[in-house]
C-alpha cells in the first residue's frame, strides 16, 4: 500500500515522498480514508507509532481540496481557521504543527501552534495574518478567546491529541470550554494511547458514531525493545547512571526522573562526571527547552533528563536508550517511556534502575506489560539485600505528573504540567518526517529544528523571552 492509493493528492503524496516515506504505518492506512470519509473518529494509538501524520495528512487534504481551499491562491490569501488540534504539551504541539507545515508545503494552506511559556503579541499578529490549521495548548487558546482574538466560529474539524494525557493532566474543564467555542456541526477526531473509561466517557459526549480504530494492544511494549532491571541501592542511582554511559560508551541517552528537582539534581551529579546532560521540565524557560531538545536530536548533547510531562512529543528517530533513573508512578507511563526507542524497525535499549523503594511499581509496571522483566546486577553495583524501603515522597500530587487527576494543574500558573505554549509558525518549508513505530517508512510528525518558537512570522523563529510563572499550559 501506498500513500497516493489512500486519496491523497500528489501535492502532499510529494511531501511525503521528500521525507523518504512510501509505506503507511497501520494507524495511518485506517485512520486516513476514515478522516476523509468526513465521519467522526476514536483512535487508539500509541507513541511511535505514526499517528500524528494519520490525521494531519487526510486534515490536509480536505482543506486543501474542499470549496474553500480550491480557490486559495496563495498562502497569504485571506482564511479563516477551520481546523483545530489541541495538546496536552508545547513540546507536542510544536511537533504536531512541524508536521503540518512540512507535509502541506506544496499546498496554499498555512498553519500556527499557539502555546504558553512566550509573549502572546506575536502569536496575536500572527493569527491575523490568517491560519488554516491551528494547533494548540487549551489554556493559551482560552487566552487567545478570552482576548477575542481567535475565532473559532468557522471550525470545520477538531482533533484532540493524546487525549488520555490532556485528561491526566486535569485539562477536562479547559477542554469542555473550548468545545463551547466552536461550531456544534464538524467532524471530531479523538487520539489516544488507550480506550480507558474517562476516555470513553468523553468520546461518547464528543463524538457522533465514530470510527473505532486501534492499531497496538492495549500497554503493549513494542517487541524490538530491549528491557532489563538493574537493581541498585537509591544512594547508588547515580554511580551506576554514569557507569553505564562511561562503560558502553551510550550516547543520546534520554533519562526520567520522577521529579524536577531530581531531574535538576541529576544533571549537575553528571556534569561533574563529565557527562554532558541537560534537563527539560515544566519550570525550564521555554528557550532552554528548545536548546536543550536541538541539541539532543542533533547529537551534541550526550544525555537529556526529563520529567514524562516535558517529554510528551519528543520523538527522534532510533533513539537508542531510555533509562528510568526512577520508575514512573504511574504504569502506563513507563509504556509510553520506552516506547521513545525501538521504533522505526531498529532495536532500542530501556533500562530501570530500581531501588528498594520501587519494587511495588515494578510490579505494577510487570502486571500492566503482562510480563517479567529480567533482572541483572551490575558488578561493584550490589544492592543491599537488608535495605528497607522507604515511602516516595509525593510532590504537588503524583510525582512527574503534573497533579494528575485532580482540578487544573499547576495552580500557580507554572509548574511541570501543561505548558503554556506559544511559538508560532506557518506552513511553508522545513525539515519534517520522521519514522514512529516499528518497522516500515512513513511519516509520523515532523522533526524538523528549533520549532518551538516565539515570535511572529512565518517558519521557524525565535523571539519573545518565555515567561517565568505563568500557568504553564
Amino acid at each position: 500500500m501506498s500513500f497516493s492509493t489512500l486519496g491523497l493528492s500528489d501535492a502532499i503524496v510529494r511531501a511525503v515522498t521528500e521525507q523518504g516515506y512510501t509505506s503507511p504505518t497501520p494507524i495511518q492506512a485506517q485512520a486516513i480514508p476514515a478522516v476523509l470519509n468526513g465521519g467522526d473518529l476514536l483512535a487508539g494509538a500509541q507513541t511511535g507509532t505514526g499517528k500524528t501524520a494519520g490525521f494531519t495528512l487526510p486534515i490536509l487534504q480536505r482543506l486543501s481540496t474542499d470549496q474553500v481551499g480550491s480557490t486559495l491562491k496563495s498562502k497569504s490569501a485571506p482564511r479563516a481557521i477551520r481546523a483545530l488540534v489541541l495538546t496536552p504539551t508545547r513540546e507536542l504541539a510544536a511537533q504536531v504543527e512541524e508536521s503540518v507545515r512540512v507535509y502541506g508545503k506544496y499546498t496554499n494552506l498555512n498553519s500556527a501552534v499557539i502555546f504558553g511559556g512566550v509573549g502572546i503579541n506575536p502569536q496575536i499578529k500572527l493569527l491575523k495574518q490568517g491560519v488554516d490549521v491551528l494547533v494548540a495548548t487549551p489554556g493559551r487558546l482560552l487566552d487567545h478567546a478570552g482576548q477575542r482574538t481567535v475565532d473559532l466560529s468557522k471550525i470545520e474539524i477538531l482533533i484532540l491529541d493524546e487525549a488520555d494525557r490532556m485528561l491526566d493532566m486535569g485539562f477536562i474543564h479547559d477542554i469542555k470550554k473550548v468545545l463551547a467555542l466552536l461550531p456544534p456541526k464538524r467532524q471530531n477526531l479523538l487520539f489516544s494511547a488507550t480506550f480507558s473509561d474517562d476516555i470513553k466517557a468523553l468520546a461518547d459526549k464528543l463524538l457522533n458514531n465514530p470510527q473505532a480504530i486501534e492499531v497496538a494492544r492495549r500497554n503493549s511494549t513494542v517487541e524490538v525493545i530491549a528491557q532489563k532491571i538493574h537493581p541498585v541501592d537509591r544512594d547508588k542511582k547515580h554511580p551506576m547512571l554514569s557507569h553505564l554511559i562511561k562503560e558502553n560508551d551510550w550516547h543520546q541517552v534520554l533519562v526520567f526522573t520522577r521529579t524536577k528537582h531530581g531531574a535538576n539534581k541529576l544533571v549537575e551529579q553528571l556534569g561533574r562526571d563529565g557527562i554532558g546532560a541537560m534537563a527539560i521540565h515544566g519550570n525550564k524557560s521555554q528557550s532552554a527547552r528548545t536548546k536543550a531538545l536541538a541539541e539532543f536530536k542533533d547529537g551534541s548533547l550526550q544525555v537529556l533528563v526529563a520529567t514524562d510531562i516535558a517529554a510528551r512529543g519528543i520523538d527522534i528517530d532510533q533513539l537508542p536508550h531510555v533509562v528510568n533513573y526512577d520508575l514512573p508512578n504511574v504504569p502506563e507511563d513507563y509504556v509510553h517511556r520506552i516506547g521513545r526507542t525501538g521504533r522505526a524497525g531498529a532495536t532500542g535499549e530501556a533500562v530501570s534502575l530500581v531501588c528498594v523503594d520501587e519494587h511495588q511499581m515494578l510490579k505494577d509496571i510487570e502486571k500492566l506489560i503482562k510480563q517479567t522483566l529480567p533482572r541483572q546486577v551490575i558488578p561493584g553495583f550490589e544492592p543491599d539485600l537488608n535495605a528497607k524501603a522507604q515511602p516516595i515522597q509525593l510532590r504537588s500530587g503524583a510525582p512527574g505528573h503534573a497533579n494528575r487527576g485532580g482540578g487544573r494543574p499547576g495552580g500557580n500558573r507554572g509548574g511541570q504540567g501543561q505548558p503554556r505554549s506559544a511559538g508560532t509558525a506557518g506552513n511553508g518549508g522545513g525539515n519534517g518526517g520522521r519514522p514512529a513505530g516499528a518497522g516500515g517508512n512513513r511519516p509520523a510528525g515532523a522533526n524538523g529544528g528549533n520549532r518551538n518558537g516565539n515570535s511572529a512570522g512565518r517558519g521557524p523563529r525565535s523571539g519573545s523571552a518565555p515567561r517565568q510563572g505563568g500557568r504553564d499550559r
